[in-house]
Parts: structure tokens; sequence; C-alpha cells
């Protein structure tokens, strides 16, 4: 068994609109934008990341806003709903701020015994608010929503799959502990996983259709270690499991490397380093727009095909 993992890193979803993407994620849920960047693959398109006040590895929201994408088809082989972590008390608060803004698929209900408010984002992303007790972290709370109530940061995610026997394997090698189990649906911790960021949630649809990628989709789901060291153990485990996993990738603000779970969602392992304050100072994150060191040299072409995000 793994012990270098500690939680969620991050998770990376497609969007149809930066714009929306950026008004939904910073002036609905009070999140900050850490970081404005493009795909590396794309240098046309932005990579967009949301979190607390430094981006802590735990809260940070990334994506790919493609304009003129299709719509996702949500299906088995994915993350099916995102979640984060409210302070006790506040879920009220929530249904009401909400649905002052007309945000979809609002539904108040408890998981696994946490009070829960299903919604729907923008391109129609499946998040839920959880109320979480005596979570330590400090959500950002400098425009939009007060600290008492702010988003803290990621409380888990929910893979969608049609069997869950290898991926319950998997996660059981990569450190977490089931915790729980209703029927065929499953509950993963990982002991102190990033102070909070420390659920996965297995929820089996054995007759669903296969997921297809699209606007509202999540493109994978990334777990944290803490330190490039600790990654290369790691990738080194899963390959003599016999994991298919990539080269260590440097993106930037961490390293990560890639390999496909079992039930066909996209698993990353990124680093805690860098960090997003490696190119800015940590109070002007995600104002400016920062490109990858290879595509500086275009710089000036890339921010004219860019849509500029008003903020």
């Amino acid at each position: 068994m793994l012990t270098q993992i500690k939680g969620l890193h991050h998770v990376t979803s497609m969007a149809a609109s930066a714009q929306e993407n950026s008004d939904f994620f910073t002036k609905t849920l009070g999140l900050r934008r850490v970081k404005k960047t493009v795909n590396f693959d794309d240098p046309e398109v932005y990579h967009l990341y949301y979190g607390d006040q430094i981006g802590t590895p735990g809260s940070v929201m990334t994506y790919f806003p493609f304009p003129h994408i299709a719509k996702g088809r949500p299906g088995a082989g994915e993350v099916g709903e995102t979640s984060f972590a409210i302070p006790e008390g506040t879920l009220d608060y929530w249904q009401e701020r909400l649905a002052s803004r007309g945000v979809a698929g609002l539904s108040e209900h408890e998981l696994w015994g946490e009070k829960r408010l299903r919604f729907k984002g923008p391109d129609g992303d499946a998040f839920s608010l959880v109320e979480v007790k005596n979570d330590p972290r400090r959500g950002w709370a400098v425009t939009e929503v007060d600290e008492d109530k702010a988003v803290k940061g990621f409380h888990g995610a929910t893979l969608r799959l049609t069997d869950p026997g290898a991926t319950r394997e998997l996660l059981s090698f990569m450190g977490y502990e089931e915790v729980d189990r209703k029927g065929e649906s499953s509950r993963f911790a990982i002991s102190g996983g990033n102070d909070g960021a420390d659920v996965v949630e297995l929820e089996i649809a054995p007759s669903a259709d296969r997921a297809r990628l699209g606007a509202g989709s999540v493109h994978h789901i990334a777990f944290a270690v803490e330190d490039r060291a600790a990654q290369l153990e790691v990738r080194k485990a899963l390959i003599d499991t016999g994991y298919q996993v990539t080269p260590v990738i440097d993106r930037d603000y961490f390293w990560a490397i890639y390999f496909r779970a079992p039930g066909g969602v996209l698993f990353e392992i990124a680093t805690n380093e860098p960090g997003f304050d490696r190119d800015e100072d940590t109070r002007h994150l995600g104002e400016a727009l920062k490109l990858p060191t290879r595509y500086e040299p275009y710089r000036d072409q890339i921010s004219r095909r860019l849509v500029p995000i008003r903020d």
C-alpha cells in the first residue's frame, strides 16, 4: 500500500465559455482565480484555476474553456460529482445565495450522514456543497462571501462506474480506506488528506452508457504527493502493479503523471510543489496571463486569439 498520497490535489473539467466559467466560480461560489494561463496542448484555449487564497492543493478546481465545444454526456467512467466543504450550519445561506443567482439543479439531501446541497454549474457540471464540522481550512473571503460561510476547498469526488471491483482495489493500494458501503456504492477516505480533501465515493451504475467528454465533463482528477521524490516512488509502484503511467510532465505549478483507472477515469498524481506563487506575487494571483515557457515567444499572437476575461 502506498503512503505518499495526501488526498486530492485538483479536479480539471471542460467548459464552453471562459467568461461564464470565471464569473460562476469567482462571483457565485466566491473562489479566487489563482491562475490564468493556457492549455499546454492548445495555447489558444485558457486554463483557469480557482481555489483558496494561494491555491492550496485540495482546493483547486481548474477548467479548459473550449469555445463551441459540444456538451458532455454524463455516464459511466467519469467523475460524476465534485463536492466542496462548507462550514457547518451554512447550507441555508448557500441555498439562498445560489437560488438568487439562478443556479440550476438545487436540491438538499443527506448522504453518508452529511447534509449536502446539490447544484449544476454553467455547463451542467454536477457539484455539491457538504457541511463539514471543524474543517480547519480557510476559504477565500475577500470579496464575495464572508469567511465564516466561504467554501473551504474540496470535500471529495464521486466516481461513476459500472463495476467497482478493480477501482476499490486501486484506491486501497493508493492508501485510501473504505469507511462505508451502501449496496455496491462505497465511500473511501484517506487519513488527514490535505486537511479535508480526502474523500472518494464510488457510485455504481451497472447499466449506464459510457460518458462522453465535453462541456460540463471532468477531464481528470488529481491526487497529491508532497514532492517529486514521492511522485517517482508512486510512479514506480503503479508501473510495477501493471498500470501504464506517463513520464513526469512539468505543468509549471506542479509536476504530473497520468494513468487510466480500471473504471475509465483518468487519474493524475500531482506534486504540491512548486505552487501557484512561483511566477506571481500572492497578492496578484490570477490577474495576468501567464504562459508556459515554450509559448512565451508567441505571447502577442496568443493574446490576440484569446477572448479577454472581464473581472
